[in-house]
């Protein structure tokens, strides 16, 4: 299920429902008219219209499992749960490249939602609070935002509340949105370049 939350009054208007049985939603994005998303564990991705919503056709991707996922401009990027971000041809479905992310010499595991904002890559990282700025050129963490405090704030409203999971951008607005699992809010924050 996805759909375009109203930030002033959390309702949430639903776009797509997915078959729960066969299928786990996973990252979307936005590219060329047409909204792509990814499916767990059953490597299957859905394109829908951009505007109507209405799924027009489907893609297969080579990871065992999807997780986040984002756009240049021109490719896909998305993330499978590992060090690993994979860039495929939105037309073809194929693999141009895949790039290890590394910090300090060594890959950062559980990459998630991924976010491409002003020519880099955030991912939050799975299971923590932390979200990393990576250079896609060269796959290294060039930052680190941490946002416990949010995930605590959350805790206190709701204690199922569980780790951040969530990066939206909004280019027109140049905004920034956080949120995750069980989360009672959805949070606006900056980011210093």
């Amino acid at each position: 299920m996805f759909g375009i939350v109203d930030l002033s009054t959390g309702k949430i208007d639903t776009k797509v429902k997915l078959d729960r049985v066969k299928y786990f939603g996973e990252g979307i994005t936005f590219l060329n008219g047409k909204v792509f998303q990814l499916t767990y564990k059953t490597k299957v991705g859905f394109i829908y219209d951009a505007t109507s919503f209405k799924k027009i056709g489907e893609f297969t991707f080579p990871s065992e499992e999807g997780w986040g996922m984002t756009t240049d401009g021109k490719y896909l990027i998305m993330s499978d749960g590992t060090f690993k971000l994979t860039y495929i041809d939105p037309n073809n479905f194929q693999v141009i490249k895949s790039i290890s992310v590394t910090e300090n010499g060594y890959v950062k595991e559980n990459l998630n939602e991924l976010e491409y904002i002003k020519g880099y890559i955030y991912s939050n990282i799975y299971t923590k609070n932390i979200i990393v700025k990576i250079d896609p050129t060269t796959g290294k963490v060039i930052g680190q935002i941490d946002l416990t405090p949010l995930t605590d704030e959350c805790k206190n409203i709701n204690p199922g509340s569980l780790e951040m999971n969530g990066i939206a951008y909004d280019s027109i607005k140049d905004k920034i949105f956080v949120t995750g699992k069980l989360w009672p809010k959805i949070y606006e924050i900056k980011i210093n370049d």
